[in-house]
């Protein structure tokens, strides 16, 4: 059995200003967030993060950037001896087009759990939002909100 624990970026993984991260100078790793990730992965969990980066559909970022923060982080990621299965991210705003990729939708979470058949039962999203909760529990896994900017290690232990 497969199972995943789906991360947010913004305000789990990365401190979360209140706008958008989009340069690797803004972007500074929590505290926690290795050890939380090296203890989900003894529990046997595969990380996946599941992001909206809207930014890109408003012009303020490409996805070059996006993609340039994600290989650093997976490469902080791997000198700890974690590794992201995979990155995915809706690059939609809800004012320029609807779109199932876009949190609150469950469709990431989905192609996730098909394409590494994923247990959803025994799978676990963690973000900061309740659109997350919500993305989570569209695809049939449990969501848990944890407090923005928050100590991921907590939720992790509680798995």
């Amino acid at each position: 059995m497969r199972k995943a624990l789906f991360l947010d970026r913004d305000g789990v993984i990365n401190h979360d200003p209140g706008d958008y991260t989009y340069s690797l100078d803004e972007f500074v790793i929590l505290p926690t967030v290795m050890e939380a990730l090296q203890l989900a992965v003894s529990k046997g969990f595969e990380l996946v993060v599941v992001t909206n980066q809207a930014g890109i559909s408003r012009g303020l970022y490409t996805k070059e950037e996006v993609d340039r923060i994600h290989d650093f982080f997976q490469s902080e990621c791997k000198k700890n001896n974690v590794e992201i299965l995979e990155f995915f991210y809706s690059i939609h705003h809800p004012d320029i087009c609807n779109s199932l990729s876009r949190k609150p939708a469950g469709l990431w979470v989905e192609r996730a759990c098909a394409k590494y058949k994923f247990d959803k039962d025994a799978s676990v999203m963690i973000g900061d939002r309740d659109r997350d909760v919500l993305c989570a529990n569209a695809a049939g896994v449990r969501g848990i909100q944890m407090k923005q900017n928050g100590d991921l290690l907590e939720y992790v232990k509680a798995l």
